[in-house]
């Protein structure tokens, strides 16, 4: 099974995790996240970044989710990416996270797209007939 590592802005990684909590009615395993404030220092947190990514890697790869892309949190996860092992998507959402966690077990490439159409297909413009 392949790992998931939320990197976002405060606690937004804890939130989304709660929520697939709440949806699924259990916590899903391998899946973890570290939320970044504006007081910490990049370098400081990558040492904390690599150990999460370490307990999440269940030897089939990890899947890295960030919220924007050229922020501190996206720019912490593309020191941890590696081809074909640990992979990184940028605009993390509910509908993004539970498709990636569904498809976590048809490998890393499968996973990639399937989390970024998670996101994309997450976002629908609602009309009340």
């Amino acid at each position: 099974m392949i790992g998931i590592l939320l990197i976002t802005h405060g606690t937004f990684g804890e939130s989304l995790i709660q929520n697939v909590c709440h949806v699924l009615n259990k916590r899903p395993p391998l899946i973890a996240q570290l939320g970044v404030s504006a007081q910490d220092d990049p370098l400081d947190i990558l040492p904390m970044a690599k150990r999460l990514l370490e307990e999440v890697d269940g030897g089939e790869g990890v899947l890295v989710l960030t919220d924007i892309l050229g922020a501190t949190p996206a720019n912490l996860a593309l020191k941890l990416l590696v081809p074909g092992k640990i992979e990184g998507v940028a605009g993390v959402s509910l509908p993004m996270l539970l498709r990636a966690l569904t498809y976590r077990k048809n490998g890393l490439e499968t996973l990639v797209k399937k989390a970024v159409s998670g996101g994309h297909d997450g976002v629908i413009n609602m009309q009340r007939h």
